[in-house]
């Protein structure tokens, strides 16, 4: 049944035959700014042109429309029941970001079931919003939903900070995405750093231990510094881009938003959205044996 569904998705035509690029964002843990980076990010790339949808992929506790001072009077749940199509639960951020908010407090939100699963497929394929740019905000740490995304998308974005359960997490999660779900590259962003040093080293810190123990390949992608423009901008129930254009963060994620337009597209058959949704829906081979740590 998951097969055929899957097949089926590849006769799909997005409109103009445009491929998405899929961004997941993740970090293993909470607390390390991982939605900050998403919306920040997302806006800055919106600044340059592109259109940008953010999926608040932490199905059980939203905060992507929380942390814009948007309120969404629908949400995924209503789009996973059946009473609305995805198109027409996503709300408008700032410079017209696309926010397709999630549900909070919800525990039966917080894992799929395979019916749930085979309607967010179907939601996707029906999708008439088009855009170029898909980041999906995950939750924190390793649930089922966190790893599916996460195999699922282009590229995957490790958030980190300064601090040894950050490291310690953010290794977690790519050592299980690496040896159980065929995940083998990985972009760091080392987040509230106080120097462009100190985010190498943390990057360094990282890669000792994945070199070490992994088959995977890192690629610092951004610093973002410790900035005291943030809590400003929180207060005024804005973003930093937005706020302080000329802060050090909202450089740093221009940065960011420069690498990401950079950044190619597999030439996948039908677009990459079939192919982010058809990887969505396929769990992946679990193997007989057992793996030696």
């Amino acid at each position: 049944m998951t097969q055929d569904q899957a097949s089926g998705l590849r006769m799909m035509n997005q409109p103009n035959n445009e491929k998405v690029k899929v961004i997941a964002v993740s970090g293993g843990k909470g607390g390390v700014g991982k939605t900050s980076v998403s919306i920040n990010t997302a806006v800055a790339l919106a600044e340059k042109g592109k259109r940008v949808l953010i999926l608040d992929a932490d199905l059980g506790l939203a905060n992507v429309d929380v942390m814009l001072g948007i309120r969404a009077e629908k949400n995924l749940s209503h789009v996973l029941t059946g009473e609305s199509e995805l198109d027409d639960v996503i709300v408008r951020g700032p410079k017209g970001i696309g926010i397709i908010p999630a549900t909070s407090g919800s525990q039966n939100m917080v894992e799929l079931t395979p019916a749930q699963h085979v309607g967010l497929i179907r939601a996707f394929s029906e999708m008439r919003t088009q855009f170029d740019v898909l980041i999906v905000d995950t939750a924190a740490g390793i649930s089922d939903m966190v790893l599916s995304f996460a195999r699922a998308s282009q590229d995957v974005l490790i958030v980190v900070c300064d601090e040894p359960t950050s490291i310690t997490d953010a290794y977690a999660l790519i050592k299980i995405l690496s040896r159980e779900h065929g995940v083998f590259r990985f972009k760091i962003v080392a987040n509230m750093v106080r120097s462009l040093r100190e985010g190498m080293e943390l990057f360094a810190k990282l890669s000792k231990v994945t070199d070490r123990f992994l088959d995977v390949a890192l690629e610092l992608v951004a610093t973002v510094p410790y900035d005291d423009n943030v809590r400003k901008s929180v207060r005024k129930q804005k973003l930093v881009v937005e706020a302080f254009p000329k802060s050090p963060s909202t450089i740093a994620y221009h940065s960011l938003a420069n690498k990401i337009i950079s950044w190619p597209i597999p030439d996948q058959p039908g677009g990459h959205l079939e192919f982010f949704i058809e990887r969505l829906v396929k769990r992946p081979d679990h193997k007989e044996e057992n793996v030696s740590e």
